[in-house]
């Protein structure tokens, strides 16, 4: 993959700091964005002793003017962006039923909107200069049902939907904009989930009582290997597709 520079959103969480880390290893100088400036700072510090080109912008995600500002700031310091990666995001449990209207709309402004806001002026410079390359960490849950999950399921997929028809859009430009969606995948996000230690079996193990088939592969992903496939679609190897959403699950969604 070509040197370039590369923005990251919801750097400072599991799957951002693991994409964060491996663009830069790939040569990527690569601007780490979080509304967390405590975990961001400690992030950068961390990728910076180890000798790669990370740098730190703080950054709300659900705020149009600090998007646009964001983008200006860096591409004046650092140069034209070459790939994106919207990786912000929150996770409300609860039933629909009792879902309460704040986590409904937090969820949704950082998981669907902050997309819109990052995707669309990230983009738009793009088409101008007429190349680059746009992945969004969605989630399986977007395609399947999941109790408890409602307003992550619709925000995932409204952030699908929308990456989808912006890739239809800017074709045409050489722009390419793709999904990535991870599985139950070895984070803060996860263990938040489950009793302290019990992430990673009930995870493979699934839950019928709920619907929930378990994992095939017998285990959780690490955040390397959803980096992984976000760096694939961000290549020169996945030059020729776009549109697509790469399920990264273990098996847990049956291929559909």
């Amino acid at each position: 993959m070509s040197a370039g520079v590369a923005l990251v959103t919801g750097a400072a969480g599991g799957i951002g700091a693991a994409v964060t880390r491996l663009l830069a290893e790939c040569g990527d100088t690569v601007v780490a964005v979080d509304a967390d400036r405590a975990r961001l700072a400690g992030l950068v510090a961390s990728l910076r002793a180890d000798g790669l080109a990370v740098h730190g912008r703080h950054a709300d995600v659900t705020r149009a003017a600090e998007v646009t500002a964001l983008v200006d700031a860096v591409e004046e310091s650092e140069g034209p962006i070459e790939r994106v990666v919207n990786a912000a995001g929150v996770l409300r449990i609860a039933q629909a039923l009792s879902l309460s209207v704040g986590d409904w709309s937090d969820t949704l402004a950082v998981n669907a909107t902050g997309v819109f806001h990052v995707s669309r002026t990230v983009v738009d410079r793009m088409v101008t200069r007429r190349r680059g390359a746009l992945v969004t960490v969605a989630s399986n849950a977007a395609g399947t049902a999941r109790a408890g999950m409602a307003a992550y399921a619709a925000s995932k997929a409204a952030a699908v939907a929308f990456t989808k028809c912006l890739g239809l859009e800017v074709a045409p430009y050489g722009v390419r904009c793709n999904v990535v969606a991870p599985g139950s995948t070895d984070t803060p996000m996860l263990h938040g989930m489950h009793p302290a230690g019990a992430a990673a079996d009930a995870s493979v193990a699934g839950d019928p009582g709920a619907y929930r088939v378990g994992i095939p592969l017998g285990k959780v992903a690490q955040p390397a290997d959803v980096a992984l496939a976000v760096r694939f679609l961000l290549s020169e190897e996945a030059g020729h597709i776009t549109l697509h959403n790469l399920t990264v699950d273990g098996g847990a969604t049956l291929g559909v």
